[in-house]
């Protein structure tokens, strides 16, 4: 991931996990519409309607773009930091119960490390996830259904020769799996949001199958594009496994994706059938 060149106070406050002076920051006070971003990578993090008047001298707001903020616990255990789960820049910390807002939560953020994207000039943020999940054409169903993902193709990935047929695919013996590559906005959409949707769409414990479907082609695996991805995929699977799900799902580096045959792009839409083997099963 690359990221934003930083000034030396910026430096301070992001990477160093310093704190602005109360009421210094130039967010404190807006109240203009529009989407607060990591200053660091871009990545979107809270929008304008969720941010108020606290009173505290720093930017709070009451929520956080679904799986855009993590939290982490302060070594002393008073206090809980939050970071961009993008980049790990440091934003500042997050309160609870403070009956400040119906939502009762804070995150105390510094300015310093947002950036600010207006309501009309705000750009589409569209970042790329692959999910291997069985028959393609079933995952591809589901996750076009989903709000703030633009686009959703069938393909091949994670196999040892350019650009293969279907056929070829089929026969076992190229490698790949066959997948789906996901284009969505995040300020709309989480890759959290679509991985959890990944799981409750197909069994994550079949092997090299799914459903009457055989063979390593429609085996279970996340291609994650960055280290973040990776993280996100890692944690799920250690809540399946926690609940009991004996989960095969393999997370692996993504690597070319091949679109498949145009009769494969949009098959349901095209032949007015429905998944039989993708039901969703609520897991998380």
């Amino acid at each position: 991931m690359s990221y934003n060149q930083l000034n030396p106070e910026e430096e301070r406050v992001i990477v160093q996990k310093g704190t602005e002076r109360p009421g210094s920051g130039k967010y404190y006070l807006s109240k203009e519409s529009g989407t607060y971003l990591c200053r660091r990578c871009d990545t979107p993090l809270f929008r304008s309607s969720d941010k108020f008047d606290s009173g505290t001298g720093w930017p709070s707001f009451d929520d956080a773009i679904e799986g855009a903020v993590r939290q982490i616990p302060d070594a002393d255990g008073r206090r809980t930091e939050i970071v961009c789960a993008s980049c790990g820049a440091h934003l500042g910390h997050v309160f609870f119960k403070e009956g400040l807002t119906e939502k009762n939560v804070r995150h105390c953020v510094n300015s310093i490390s947002l950036s600010f994207l207006h309501e009309t000039t705000s750009a589409v943020v569209t970042r790329t996830a692959i999910f291997a999940g069985g028959c393609f054409w079933g995952v591809e169903y589901h996750f076009k259904k989903v709000k703030g993902v633009l686009s959703v193709k069938s393909g091949y990935t994670g196999g040892v020769i350019d650009n293969p047929s279907y056929k070829q695919v089929c026969s076992g013996k190229t490698g790949h799996a066959e997948a789906v590559e996901v284009e969505f906005d995040s300020a709309l959409v989480s890759y959290e949001t679509l991985a959890k949707l990944f799981f409750e769409i197909h069994d994550p414990t079949q092997r090299n199958r799914q459903g009457p479907d055989i063979g390593t082609q429609y085996r279970s695996a996340i291609f994650y594009v960055d280290e973040e991805q990776k993280r996100v995929a890692e944690k799920l699977i250690g809540e399946l496994k926690s609940k009991g799900y004996h989960v095969a799902t393999s997370v692996d580096k993504a690597g070319k994706f091949w679109y498949a045959e145009e009769y494969h792009q949009d098959y349901y839409a095209k032949t007015g059938h429905q998944p039989y083997c993708h039901i969703y099963q609520k897991r998380f």
